[in-house]
């Protein structure tokens, strides 16, 4: 797999079926290794272990509903009150973040309204603060601290 812009951690991989799977240490099983998998998972320790994002807050490709369309957000950080807080759309490393990457980030978050997004392919991030009372959103330089307030 691509060394990404994260830092590296202890996985545990298996190789079953023809496949490689990752340990999804959120999720409790292995998943099949793509490279989008790749990228969430390095992505779910970075925000732990770096950014220290409370691991029992977080809900991995949880599904939810965008009008008629049934969904699934690859990584949902949710604050002490149970409401999502950061949504976090992950891509391929070899997929460049678009514009349409941020409006599928956006798309899921209507739905949520959570206060903050990102977008990552393990080698960018962008990170965005939305204010949904104002309908604004604003690029931000690096991660929110995760706050217990």
């Amino acid at each position: 797999m691509l060394k990404l812009n994260l830092p590296s951690f202890d996985y545990k991989l298996r190789k079953e079926e023809g496949k490689i799977w990752i340990f999804d240490g959120i999720r409790k099983k292995y998943i099949v290794l793509t490279p989008e998998e790749w990228v969430r998972q390095h992505f779910i320790h970075y925000l732990i272990n770096e950014k220290k994002y409370p691991r029992s807050l977080m809900r991995i490709e949880g599904g939810l509903r965008y009008n008629a369309l049934q969904k699934r957000s690859d990584i949902v950080v949710y604050d002490v009150k149970d409401f999502p807080w950061l949504v976090v759309e992950c891509q391929a490393p070899h997929e460049p973040i678009s514009q349409a990457s941020v409006h599928q980030a956006s798309v899921y978050n209507a739905t949520l309204k959570a206060p903050y997004i990102a977008v990552t392919n393990g080698i960018h991030h962008v990170w965005a603060k939305v204010d949904w009372t104002q309908k604004t959103t604003a690029l931000l330089d690096d991660a929110p601290p995760f706050t217990e307030d």
